[in-house]
């Protein structure tokens, strides 16, 4: 098989739409956007690895076009695939899409119901090929759906710092744990650099080889520590638990050491291993033991164990008037870490008198991988046509579902007073959509620099 086949990478129904618009239609346009969910603005991010790995340059070939037309042949047992649309491509433009993309800047922070990216094609002959990229396309709602769901968090984060400690620490507060729970390495690249949009903490790999090659930088935009998993610990047998922890300390002498430590007890861990045994190391070496519990009720488990820490090794009181551990001591919670459980961690720590400076999270599949396209709504829509050389709208308004109805006519995004809005493409207001791809071409593309600043967090 072809890698990255265009004419295999869309849904069966749409290979017979080519048969199914109007007499005389010589225009299709359409738009993205995300129709509502669990949040109420989206960061709009991931278009452009799109166009470039799929869609940019002689993506259409006289081999590709005969896989399609073998594969299709034995999917539906007729002649359905449109050959010759597809030649029409390959010989009156070399094998480049005909289609206009334009979308808002990548990490963008758009309100709900806004477009964000239209699609319409550049030759008359070709608008059945706006909607048969739709399935590709809208694999975007990946990207935006973790980028998202990350600032989030992010927001509550950072209120409890405001509250409670110091918000110079946020970009560290979240680390990325997810890359062995997502679907493929190509969701842990897109999703994990969705997520360093937002903060600086990753496990996930694959994310920063993705900004490197994808958004012009050959920096390093995340970051990590030496961290024990269980094996590490549990190799040494349960009488030596103390020695392996001894030697994660030994090994790693100065700078940031995580060390799992619920293999057997971690309240006697804290107490009596990190608290007693190791106490001495730990005050006197140069860097911080962060402490990773990994079971149990979350909220219950990271005060108790802050709590063993704090009189134990010691903790002092903020200018806030919240206890704060010793610097040579810090909690990551990375099990059962999601959304809703980063809230009430950190409340019941405020709650006890504890700041959220004492502690960071780590969140898995929860931030990679346990979201869908219906977290955010997101819908691919055809709002325009020219049928007969006559321009008009499309929309669809079911009685069932009024949140299912579609925007209709031409469409632009512009910034009033109040944020983004979608207004009509002929109305007043510059459009924040611009062209990011025509004809084969990129026209636009944005370094993470850009990305990471046009989604920051703005007080």
């Amino acid at each position: 098989m072809i890698r990255n086949n265009i004419l295999l990478l869309s849904d069966s129904y749409k290979i017979s739409h080519y048969r199914q618009y109007p007499p005389g239609t010589s225009s299709i346009y359409s738009y993205f956007e995300s129709r509502g969910g669990r949040f109420n603005e989206v960061v709009f991010f991931g278009l452009q690895y799109l166009i470039q790995n799929y869609l940019e340059g002689a993506v259409v070939t006289k081999e590709k076009i005969e896989e399609a037309a073998t594969l299709y042949s034995g999917h539906f047992g007729s002649s359905l695939f449109y050959r010759e649309g597809w030649e029409y491509i390959l010989h009156q433009h070399q094998g480049r899409l005909p289609v206009r993309i334009k979308a808002a800047p990548e990490g963008a922070v758009i309100p709900t119901h806004n477009v964000m990216m239209t699609i319409e094609n550049t030759d008359p002959a070709c608008y059945w090929l706006t909607n048969f990229l739709e399935t590709l396309l809208v694999q975007a709602w990946y990207g935006c759906t973790v980028a998202t769901q990350s600032r989030e968090i992010k927001k509550v984060i950072l209120r409890y710092l405001e509250e409670t400690g110091d918000p110079a620490g946020i970009d560290f507060k979240l680390h990325d744990f997810g890359f062995r729970g997502v679907s493929s390495v190509e969701s842990a690249s897109i999703g994990g650099a969705a997520h360093l949009i937002n903060f600086m903490g990753t496990d996930t790999v694959a994310g920063l080889s993705f900004i490197q090659d994808h958004y012009h930088t050959q920096g390093v935009y995340g970051f990590s520590i030496p961290a024990a998993e269980h094996s590490t610990i549990t190799s040494w047998g349960r009488e030596n638990e103390a020695k392996a922890y001894a030697n994660m300390l030994d090994q790693f002498k100065e700078g940031l050491v995580a060390v799992v430590s619920d293999s057997y007890d971690v309240y006697n861990a804290c107490e009596n291993i990190w608290g007693k045994t190791l106490k001495d190391k730990i005050l006197q070496r140069n860097g911080t033991l962060v402490v990773r519990p990994d079971s149990g009720i979350p909220k219950e488990v990271v005060l108790k164990v802050i709590e063993l820490l704090g009189q134990q090794l010691g903790y002092s009181t903020n200018a806030k008037g919240y206890k704060v551990l010793v610097p040579q001591v810090r909690v990551i919670q990375g099990d059962g870490v999601d959304y809703d459980a980063i809230g009430d961690i950190l409340e019941n720590l405020k709650n006890h008198g504890w700041s959220a400076d004492t502690i960071a999270f780590g969140m898995g599949g929860a931030l990679l991988q346990k979201l869908d396209r219906d977290t955010q709504k997101f819908a691919f829509k055809c709002s325009a046509a020219v049928v007969q050389g006559e321009s008009r709208d499309v929309y669809k308004d079911p009685i069932t579902d009024k949140g299912k109805r579609s925007k209709r006519g031409r469409l632009k995004l512009i910034q009033t007073e109040t944020g983004y809005q979608t207004v009509a493409e002929s109305d007043l207001g510059k459009d924040e959509l611009v062209a990011v791809f025509e004809n084969g071409k990129m026209l636009k593309q944005y370094s993470f620099e850009e990305v990471k600043k046009n989604a920051a967090i703005r007080s």
